[in-house]
């Protein structure tokens, strides 16, 4: 098998791209299965799955870094193995354990080896662990049988442009009900959302923004990210709500401000009619790192923070740390780092 692969690592984009192996068990009669890597990027599965029909089905995202000196590792895998628990309980699939989870990521990295980007790219490997119900079923109640699958692809940034400014618009739509499945990443929270942010591109903004589905007066998240705010006093803020779901990346975020930037941070309440409260914005996630927001659209007003144009200073320091941490430039919070080896 050749170790080198011909990609334009400088020009990637946040596309698939069949890579050469990927992870996969079985679940059936109470147990997972061993797992293997296979080559084959085409699943089987009975008509009647409950992934198809009733939306049974769960997914994870996170990345492998190349360091400066050649090694590869990734970033809080254990949080993602918890998530995907939390996921699984939420709509009753069996939990895949968390030192196997970590270890499938790991497999599957070693195995596609020479498609992680080097070090200075700017790319990174992305993973993509899910869960999905399958087997004969016609009613509506948990599957007979389970696939968890690992996958990954090279990406570039999330957003064209990495770290400028982005405008967002308020959405007309509801993310998540009130007690819903919003602090869980399933399938249907993200298809629910196609229509918004296709009139979000619409009316020329990058996403949408979406309050609280109970007073509609709260931000709650933005498109598929988390909000972060930093007040005129230098307050890290991030909203508090159950129907959020629970960004890795935002929770490294807020370890970075306390403790790297010597913040204030505080999950609380973010109410849209409040926007002037902060200086910078921002959207994070495993894809999209940080994407600082220019400006929020509301009730046809345009409110900008910083800039439409540049990034704010505190925004640039968060996003340097965190990335620093990630490629391994940076020394990381202990147990943050797993090394592929």
């Amino acid at each position: 098998m050749s170790k080198e692969v011909n990609i334009d690592w400088n020009n990637l984009g946040f596309s698939y791209m069949k890579t050469d192996y990927r992870y996969v068990s079985r679940w059936s009669d109470g147990e997972w299965d061993e797992g293997k890597l296979v080559t084959d990027n085409k699943l089987s599965l009975s008509e009647a799955s409950t992934a198809l029909h009733y939306g049974q089905q769960c997914f994870e995202g996170l990345k492998a870094y190349r360091t400066k000196d050649g090694k590869i590792q990734l970033f809080r895998p254990d949080e993602n193995a918890k998530r995907m628990q939390n996921s699984c309980k939420r709509i009753l699939m069996p939990e895949m354990p968390e030192q196997k989870f970590i270890d499938a990521c790991i497999e599957v990295v070693k195995a596609n080896e020479k498609y992680v980007p080097p070090y200075g790219s700017g790319a990174t490997l992305y993973l993509r662990p899910f869960v999905i119900g399958v087997g004969h079923n016609l009613g509506v109640k948990p599957a007979p049988e389970y696939i968890f699958c690992v996958f990954c692809v090279p990406v570039g940034p999330y957003f064209k442009g990495g770290m400028t400014p982005v405008n967002f618009t308020i959405a007309d739509f509801d993310r998540a009900a009130p007690y819903g499945t919003g602090a869980a990443k399933v399938g249907g929270n993200y298809a629910g959302s196609l229509l918004p942010h296709e009139k979000a591109n619409e009316k020329g903004f990058a996403d949408c923004i979406y309050l609280d589905p109970k007073t509609h007066t709260k931000i709650e998240e933005v498109g598929a990210a988390n909000f972060f705010g930093i007040t005129k006093d230098d307050k890290f803020i991030t909203p508090k709500s159950p129907s959020i779901l629970p960004s890795i990346t935002k929770y490294s975020l807020m370890h970075i401000a306390e403790n790297y930037l010597d913040m204030e941070v505080v999950e609380r309440d973010v109410h849209i009619e409040k926007l002037d409260e902060f200086k910078e914005a921002g959207a994070c996630g495993t894809a999209a790192v940080i994407t600082p927001i220019g400006g929020i659209e509301y009730k046809g007003d345009l409110h900008v923070f910083h800039s439409e144009t540049e990034v704010g200073p505190i925004t640039k320091k968060l996003y340097d740390t965190l990335y620093g941490i990630q490629f391994g430039d940076v020394e990381a919070p202990e147990g943050w780092i797993v090394e592929v080896e």
